[in-house]
């Protein structure tokens, strides 16, 4: 008899039998030769039933049935893709010994397993454990094939992770579907990550912007000229600030005190997935599931980059001799001149920054392999010139600056002046030809502020401490303190990997990792499913919360369940199950856990009041529908009919996309009698349909309009002075007005 290789999809199947068996007869959905049988998954070919396998009362989605605990749960084949699994299944049948040779990680070890039980397959197996593609790698994984046992407590966190998914988002779901009669989508990992949103959002409006102002002094030493920025308490009185400048300016001062240390920026660690991601969205604005596909197409099509689904930032000893090779590989591409600058040196086992054992479980951090790049598309290739500089970076020494830090007294005020002297280029070589070269350094404060306070120069700085300057100008700058920002797809992964707080030193987020929202692999799949749902929409690189997505979560903590809110506890969960596939947690304890939760956000619901209908009101923008199933799994559909709570109702009227409208105040139009609301881009009259026109954009004049300046519009036709952009797009200041009352169009007073 043969052996059977299962891969996890038909184009590592191929890859595997070009480096194993080049001789193997194709067969289409298998490859056959001499001593192995390769064939593949695609994808999940096996999921958990739906309620209504277990009983047919459950077809109808009633929450006197809930909670729904299945024990055990039933396996059921996709529908789809059943061909494929029979094909599995006869040639299990020609086999003594199975190769999982799918993912390397939890959902490919997921993938295997459920198929190993749904087939009731027998036969002893080896897991093939490898991070990329090349043949080499893959003989080498084949040279040293682990035992199938080794991997059981991964099966273990598989099989918990899916079952808990399971639990919260099917008895969640329906449970808040069927009590406020709209459909409602709720998961274990999908809600916390949008109460992160809701949050930042509810900051964002609670937020009071404030007026200040700063005084940049400019001071003449010899032939030296320099800047600094008045040190005194936060100044929102403009003529006593006026008055300090010309206090100042024209006066002699002396250098109160003047200190010069020489500081070195290391190269960025090496990537891993969620960090991929972060950065190619700030860079090029691609999604996190665009930054997966174009990773995974890489690895698997390409074999250009080792395994992306990782979570470390580091390699093994074994990998460092690799690296070395890879460098050689990239000597003969575009990147010879940077090849030719790389110190070999740099790269070794004691060189904790890049090669830390401990740090790595699963997987090494993604890096180019031995394989030239060719035939990439554009936005392929954008990826690949990131990691392929990321890595070269490490062959690279230090930035090295000599950072001059004067503190200059005039007239009995301070002013801070730090200048950074570049002394050498060292890594920073990799990107300096690139637009966006900017390297954010942990702790860093907003750019403004950044670039005001630090002042990088290439050319020698230097003053003398014992000789007197003078302050030939003092300018009073104006500013406004600014809201928190909405979250990026960039923020939003960083926040999803730390759980919600906000951390900034490295080691400590790098702690955080294990008790992250979701792992590397499902986080963009999670952030899509937000979008799916109705829940959040994309403006511009900008997440921005849907009235549908605010209602949810104000539903979940009006209900007494804010523990399904919790970015902390479901983090909590996560590091849970990591602990479970190293063997140190009990799989069964966790899933005991997780029933008792899914029974108590049942009860919460079951006695909680349903929300008023017109909370529910559907935007034609956001309008979609969501089958109950989808509603349950957090996948989004295509348009159709279905009942909730034992009642037909079309799809608009059972999926709204917006929830509860936050009201500011009464319309102004005369003898309208209609209220002012929130929508996605504006705020409009609730009685639209009645032919009330009145509506006032988010976006007037260059700015993002609060609810109280809209407040203030409605109630005195007004705001008070702000920064707005003329038409032109000239910056200027002054108030806005309501110019018609009928279409809510306003106008400006300078």
């Amino acid at each position: 008899m043969k052996t059977l290789i299962i891969a996890e999809k038909p184009d590592m199947g191929r890859n595997i039998a070009a480096a194993i068996e080049p001789k193997a007869k194709n067969y289409r959905s298998y490859l056959e030769g001499e001593q192995y049988i390769i064939t593949w998954a695609i994808g999940h070919l096996i999921g958990l039933a739906e309620p209504d396998a277990y009983d047919e009362k459950y077809k109808r989605w009633n929450i006197k049935d809930l909670p729904i605990i299945p024990d055990p749960f039933m396996l059921v084949p996709n529908t789809r893709t059943l061909d494929q699994l029979k094909v599995i299944d006869e040639l299990a049948k020609r086999s003594n010994l199975l190769i999982n040779s799918c993912d390397a990680g939890r959902e490919g070890q997921h993938i295997f397993s459920l198929i190993q039980r749904h087939l009731k397959l027998t036969q002893p197996v080896k897991r093939l454990w490898i991070s990329d593609l090349t043949p080499e790698t893959i003989r080498k994984g084949f040279a040293e094939l682990k035992e199938g046992s080794e991997y059981e407590n991964l099966t273990k966190a598989a099989r918990a992770r899916s079952e808990a998914d399971w639990l919260i988002g099917m008895n969640g779901s329906r449970a808040f579907t069927t009590k406020h009669n709209v459909l409602l989508s709720v998961g274990r990992v999908q809600t916390p990550v949008l109460a992160l949103i809701y949050d930042r959002q509810k900051q964002i409006e609670a937020f009071s912007s404030l007026k200040f102002f700063d005084l940049e002094a400019h001071f003449t030493q010899n032939e030296v000229t320099y800047k600094g920025m008045w040190q005194g308490e936060r100044m929102t009185d403009q003529p006593k600030m006026e008055a300090l400048a010309a206090k100042v300016k024209g006066q002699h001062g002396r250098i109160a005190s003047y200190e010069v240390k020489e500081t070195k920026e290391h190269p960025n660690k090496l990537y891993d997935l969620t960090l991929l991601q972060r950065e190619a969205n700030g860079k090029y604005s691609f999604s996190a599931k665009k930054t997966l596909d174009i990773a995974q197409a890489l690895y698997e099509k390409h074999k250009v980059i080792s395994y992306p689904r990782t979570n470390s930032n580091y390699v093994t000893e074994q990998n460092i001799p690799e690296m070395h090779k890879t460098l050689s590989v990239l000597q003969s591409t575009a990147y010879s001149d940077l090849v030719a600058g790389a110190d070999r040196s740099l790269v070794h086992i004691g060189n904790k920054s890049i090669c830390n054992p401990s740090k790595v479980e699963d997987h090494h951090a993604i890096m180019p392999t031995h394989r030239k790049a060719t035939n990439l598309s554009p936005d392929e290739q954008k990826l690949y010139d990131l990691i392929v500089r990321r890595f070269l970076s490490q062959f690279y020494p230090a930035a090295e600056y000599k950072v001059h830090t004067v503190m200059t007294e005039v007239e009995s005020e301070m002013f801070k002046t730090t200048v950074k002297e570049l002394l050498s280029l060292g890594w920073k070589i990799i990107i300096a030809d690139q637009k966006k070269e900017a390297v954010k350094k942990p702790n860093a404060k907003d750019k403004d502020e950044e670039d005001e306070e630090e002042n990088e120069v290439n050319e020698p700085f230097s003053i003398l401490r014992n000789d007197s300057v003078t302050c030939t100008d003092a300018i009073v700058k104006e500013k406004d303190t600014q809201p928190p920002k909405h979250f990026t797809e960039g923020t939003l992964l960083k926040a999803m990997e730390s759980a919600g707080k906000q951390i900034e030193n490295e080691e400590l987020r790098d702690a955080m990792k294990d008790s992250g929202l979701g792992t590397p692999a499902t986080r963009a799949a999670t952030i899509e499913r937000l979008k799916g749902v109705g829940y959040v929409e994309m403006q511009g690189k900008r997440i921005e919360l849907t009235q549908k997505g605010r209602m949810v979560i104000e539903l979940i903590r009006g209900a007494g369940i804010e523990l399904l809110t919790s970015p902390e506890m479901t983090g909590q969960w996560e590091r849970r199950l990591n602990e479970i596939s190293r063997g140190t947690a009990s799989d069964e304890q966790f899933m005991g856990n997780v029933k008792k939760f899914a029974t108590m956000i049942v009860d919460k619901v079951r006695v909680q009041s349903r929300a008023d209908k017109t909370s529910f009101e559907s935007g034609p923008s956001t309008q979609r529908a969501v089958t109950k199933t989808q509603a349950a799994s957090g996948k989004s559909a295509a348009p159709k009919k279905s009942k909730v709570a034992g009642k037909a109702s079309s799809s608009s009227d059972s999926e709204s996309a917006s929830a509860a409208p936050q009201m500011i105040g009464k319309c102004p139009r005369p003898d309208c009698g209609g209220m002012i609301f929130m929508g996605r881009k504006g705020y409009g009259c609730s009685h639209y349909k009645e032919g009330c026109k009145f509506v006032i954009w988010k976006e007037n004049f260059g700015r993002l309009l609060s609810d109280t300046q809209v407040k203030a519009l409605i109630e005195k036709g007004k705001t008070g002075k702000l920064k707005i952009s003329l038409q032109d797009g000239t910056p200027s200041e002054g108030r806005l007005l309501v110019k018609s009352l009928d279409t809510g169009e306003l106008m400006i007073e300078q």
